[in-house]
């Protein structure tokens, strides 16, 4: 099956230089001068994954990944001159799942999109085997077909990343490494790896679990990783 990828950026540079580097790795690309008309192709047709710069003129780039992942699960790499901790994880808490700054070198957009589409094809392939299976901790129930997570009987709203994360330390009852994390969930391989992604993560998952009344936390294994562990009032704090 034929790769489509969408881009929205204003600067027309850009915009070529991305779309020549993706179309020369085979994936088929449409580019877009703003996030709504990106936004219109997107309600007829959904692409594979979307690239998305954050400042555009009209709506950004943060308020068509959230219009997006109102109803899809598409993978959205955000592209932006800012870095600082905020717009990051302003970026990843709307439903982003990846984040790259503003200068990039070519190579490296090439590579966060191949490791996304490896995270979402094993995504896929992984529902299509557990579609109903459920895996439980404490008052924590987790269903990977339906991305259905659940604390004490109540739905809890999650993003995709945040799913997979926490699906993924569910799954394994022993300590896990920020590099295994980068590797399996974020599908980072062949880029360099930035531990601050998982670091950001963990501190939003765990306001909504504490928010939520989670039994379950998740436990920082001090120069190592994470792991989850049941506590008996699902109030241990972030720290």
């Amino acid at each position: 099956m034929d790769t489509k990828i969408y881009i929205a950026d204003d600067e027309q540079h850009i915009r070529d230089m991305e779309r020549i580097f993706l179309e020369n790795e085979g994936y088929i690309v449409e580019d877009f001068p703003d996030g709504e008309k990106l936004l219109e192709r997107c309600r007829i047709e959904l692409p594979e994954l979307v690239v998305l710069d954050v400042m555009m003129p009209g709506m950004s780039g943060l308020e068509i990944c959230s219009l997006l992942r109102q109803n899809s699960a598409v993978p959205i790499l955000m592209v932006s001159a800012k870095d600082s901790p905020i717009d990051r994880v302003t970026g990843l808490t709307i439903g982003s799942d990846d984040y790259l700054v503003k200068p990039f070198l070519p190579l490296e957009l090439v590579a966060r999109v191949k490791a996304l589409l490896r995270r979402a094809a094993f995504r896929n392939a992984s529902e299509l085997d557990t579609a109903e299976q459920a895996i439980e901790m404490g008052n924590l129930r987790m269903v990977r077909g339906q991305r259905l997570l659940r604390i004490g009987g109540e739905s809890c709203q999650v993003t995709p990343m945040e799913f997979e994360f926490l699906y993924y330390l569910l799954s394994r009852p022993e300590a896990v490494s920020k590099e295994e994390l980068l590797h399996q969930v974020w599908g980072y391989r062949d880029i360099p790896m930035d531990i601050r992604v998982t670091d950001d993560l963990v501190k939003r998952l765990r306001k909504k679990l504490n928010q939520a009344g989670s039994t379950v936390q998740i436990e920082t294994v001090w120069g190592f990783g994470y792991r989850l562990k049941e506590t008996e009032t699902g109030r241990m704090g972030s720290r």
